[in-house]
């Protein structure tokens, strides 16, 4: 079986790139700084249903996302959640809250309506950040102005 992103997350992010286990997306969102990793593997729900490797990477991938997050966004608080009420595929949630935002201090799901974007502010978002990750990230195209 080969990996396929589920279409939900295809339809509600952009695909920034990947790291060594997983997709970067980012959310279409502009309440939040609020960014996914997806691991790259077919079929898999659960964290504990990886092998123990893609684990240790999913973390690695996971605190490297997280370092990049807080250097390029600051925030009150980073939240990071693996749900899949409604989307199964495994996926992890990053997200940069700030006191005030449109959820504070609940979480960010069916707070607030998602506020798409305007124009030119994927690629502003994203060039806040892409500086920032690793270099074994790999981003899906260039320049980031590119990116959608």
């Amino acid at each position: 079986m080969n990996f396929v992103l589920d279409p939900r997350l295809a339809a509600d992010c952009h695909r920034l790139g990947h790291f060594r286990l997983s997709l970067l997306l980012m959310m279409n969102d502009a309440n939040y700084p609020w960014f996914i990793l997806v691991p790259q593997r077919a079929g898999v729900r659960e964290i504990h249903e990886l092998e123990e490797a893609d684990q240790l990477l999913l973390l690695q991938d996971s605190v490297a996302l997280a370092r990049a997050l807080t250097a390029a966004f600051g925030g009150d608080k980073l939240n990071i959640a693996a749900l899949g009420n409604v989307v199964p595929q495994l996926h992890l949630h990053h997200i940069v809250r700030r006191v005030g935002d449109a959820a504070w201090p609940a979480p960010v799901w069916g707070r607030a309506p998602a506020v798409p974007y305007p124009h030119g502010g994927v690629e502003e978002r994203i060039g806040m950040l892409l500086p920032r990750l690793p270099v074994e990230f790999r981003a899906a195209h260039a320049p980031p102005a590119a990116l959608s």
